[in-house]
């Protein structure tokens, strides 16, 4: 077996750099000092290192601090917040949404519109799309930010490393590669940007494992979230897992009953008929359709539900009670195949967990000796959205040789 190509300077310093960055971001303010004692090299090559990332407009000094080792202390580092911004999008079924967050996280500028986009065109939709990025990228341009990339959140499969929507049945999407259809002068598609296309449920487990302060930090989740469907992501040792094609996580189509209904995707008896707004809303006596009319919006349906529930309609309880019987059902194999250290409900499911949790839950350990705990997303229906964001500041701390300077 061939030695592996030894590193270059220009590798190494790169390699450096970010860690610096990441240093920073996940423990500052710090000082030079700090950021040495955290990474392991020497002040002299942090120093050059810091400087170097200050000239680019990647740290800003924020006067003396505290360095965490002995001595004087040192000059406090922070990300800027100027520079370099991520901008997530996310595609709905019956939204639109577009949110701005800078280097230290932080969302700058948000804007989310209703949107049927179901079994659309998907011209118009991504025509739109593309003003609200232009939009956003307005207002972050006057407070001295600068789009840094654009990650796009969608409801189907996506190919691995590419921006084609294999297929995505709530939008009645198939073989659609979005980066043509996108403007050309949408920010974020800039020579230099990048343009970065993932399932909604994976960039809601991202945002889960960066932000959803789990204490102690899970390493290994399931990720079950929803919306008009259902969706699922996996992270094994802090990385999530993608699979061969990019499709691992479909948990929505797994079918619970067999000989049930028909489903979008052309299968049978999958989680979604059972455990789906739509399944929830027709097994508590609404007609779906005419309440997506009277209900429109992201989360309207969710809330009607929710109400409802607080105020003890029996019809909603037992609804709730049969769709947290299936995602058990639907949870136990995938329990039993990764053993993940815990199962996270996120996205609408957030929402309805008090109503969801107790057959749920029931229903594994029923079926698992030992089942894992099951915690209730903080971030909501906003997961998506913050992961496609933050992925694309994650990008900038990883390789900031390629984001520095205008």
């Amino acid at each position: 077996m061939a030695a592996p190509a030894p590193t270059t300077q220009q590798e190494m310093r790169r390699r450096n750099l970010a860690r610096v960055l990441h240093a920073v971001s996940d423990g500052g303010p710090l000082s030079r000092a700090a950021v040495a004692a955290r990474i392991g090299l020497t002040r002299t090559s942090v120093s050059t290192l810091v400087d170097e990332l200050l000239g680019a407009g990647l740290l800003v000094e924020l006067g003396p601090g505290r360095s965490g080792t002995v001595g004087r202390p040192g000059t406090a580092l922070a990300l800027s917040d100027r520079g370099p911004c991520g901008i997530g999008a996310e595609i709905g079924v019956d939204h639109l949404a577009v949110c701005a967050v800078d280097l230290r996280g932080e969302v700058r500028a948000r804007i989310a519109v209703d949107a049927a986009n179901r079994d659309s065109d998907p011209r118009p939709v991504l025509r739109r799309l593309s003003s609200l990025v232009r939009e956003i990228a307005e207002v972050v341009e006057g407070a001295g930010l600068r789009p840094a990339g654009l990650a796009v959140a969608v409801p189907g499969l996506v190919a691995r490393g590419t921006t084609t929507v294999v297929q995505a049945p709530n939008l009645g999407w198939t073989g659609l590669d979005l980066a043509p259809l996108l403007d050309a002068d949408t920010p974020g598609l800039a020579p230099g940007a990048g343009f970065f296309l993932d399932n909604e449920a994976n960039l809601g487990a991202l945002a889960e494992l960066w932000l959803g302060g789990h204490s102690p930090e899970p390493e290994g989740f399931v990720h079950v979230s929803a919306e008009i469907g259902i969706g699922a992501a996996i992270v094994v040792d802090g990385a999530l897992l993608r699979g061969t094609r990019g499709f691992a996580g479909e948990l929505g189509h797994v079918p619970v009953r067999p000989e049930g209904r028909p489903c979008a995707c052309g299968g049978i008896g999958c989680l979604e008929q059972y455990a789906g707004e739509e399944a929830v809303l027709r097994a508590a006596g609404f007609d779906p359709r005419v309440t997506a009319e009277r209900h429109p919006g992201p989360g309207a349906r969710i809330d009607l539900l929710a109400v409802r529930a607080e105020g003890g309609d029996r019809a909603v309880l037992r609804a709730l009670a049969e769709a947290g019987t299936a995602l058990g059902t639907a949870l136990t194999g995938a329990v039993n195949l990764l053993d993940p250290r815990t199962v996270v409900l996120g996205g609408a499911l957030a929402r309805l967990a008090p109503w969801l949790l107790p057959s749920l839950e029931g229903e594994l350990g029923r079926r698992l000796a030992g089942p894992p705990p099951v915690a209730v997303s903080r971030l909501g229906p906003d997961g998506p959205l913050l992961g496609a964001a933050h992925s694309v500041v994650r990008a900038v701390l990883d390789d900031p040789l390629a984001h520095r300077g205008a």
